[in-house]
């Protein structure tokens, strides 16, 4: 085995946006999820939704 199998996996979705607080309500629809409101850490510049793992990156991080 190599030492990339310890890393995480990659999250499904990604999307870069401007504002620091975002709801996600998974985008499809009656096929999603409750809307969720989230908010970036400025620290780390993401932060991934509990429900479809769609990962929100802050722009210019």
């Amino acid at each position: 085995m190599t030492s990339d199998t310890t890393r995480p996996p990659e999250p499904p979705e990604v999307e870069e946006v401007t504002r620091s607080r975002i709801a996600c309500d998974g985008g499809e629809g009656a096929l999603g999820h409750p809307r969720v409101w989230l908010s970036i850490d400025p620290q780390t510049g993401w932060v991934e939704c509990p429900y479809c793992d769609k990962r929100y990156v802050l722009a210019g991080q």
